[in-house]
């Protein structure tokens, strides 16, 4: 998985499973390009001073112009990993139009966004889109509770295939994980009597994010790739 002197966007970078996935390309020879809207997201990223990285700061994923910013500056895209979104719980009876649309932009938006970017920036060279969807995305019976959430996830399961096979033809492979709840300082908070050892790292959903994304992948596409550890 040599990524040397290839050009990796990875949004929601500055993130635990984004900070992971970046440091897997750096060790094998990425360059990183890394958008943030917050500034507050940059001063934690582990990786924001190292020479291969690229902080893009004050990007708005669900917007078309901060989006383009992005990958306009890039010379030649290699790869593009949709890690951006957000989570929140609720049933469909608790749950309003804003609060739909909030995980549908948040989520899908901003992953319909970024993908439609990466492959113009890829078109005649090739490369590969990971996007990260959710278990729930596969098993809709596991959202109950979770309406919007699973409903923009299941979204993004269903642009992944639906790009991947618009676009195999260009030699553009798009893929996704579907992660189940992963081993995050957060999650641990948020449900402290879980059994934290079923839960998949990080770091390993970071390595098949990274397979996914690399050279070495040459036949998979349209896969959303449970990585559910344990769990």
């Amino acid at each position: 998985m040599d990524f040397s002197n290839r050009d990796v966007v990875v949004t929601g970078g500055t993130g635990a499973l984004g900070s992971a996935v970046v440091g897997l390309l750096l060790e094998a020879g990425a360059r990183c390009h890394v958008p943030y809207l917050h500034a507050a997201e940059a001063d934690r990223f582990k990786y924001r001073s190292h020479k291969a990285v690229t902080l893009v700061p004050d990007v708005n994923l669900t917007e078309e112009a901060a989006v383009a910013r992005v990958y306009d500056r890039i010379g030649t895209l290699w790869a593009s990993i949709h890690i951006a979104g957000g989570f929140a719980a609720g049933s469909v009876a608790d749950t309003g139009k804003a609060q739909l649309l909030g995980q549908i932009e948040t989520n899908l938006v901003s992953c319909f966004l970024c993908c439609r970017a990466a492959v113009k920036a890829m078109a005649g060279k090739g490369g590969r889109i990971v996007n990260v969807a959710s278990r729930q995305a596969l098993e809709w019976r596991t959202g109950a509770g979770l309406s919007a959430y699973t409903v923009s996830k299941a979204g993004v399961a269903a642009l992944t295939t639906t790009l991947a096979e618009e676009v195999a033809k260009d030699g553009i492979l798009v893929n996704a994980v579907a992660p189940s709840i992963m081993d995050t300082p957060a999650n641990r908070t948020a449900m402290p009597k879980a059994d934290f050892a079923a839960w998949p790292k990080t770091e390993e959903v970071a390595a098949t994010i990274q397979f996914l994304a690399s050279p070495g992948n040459m036949v998979t596409r349209g896969g959303i790739v449970p990585v559910y550890g344990k769990s």
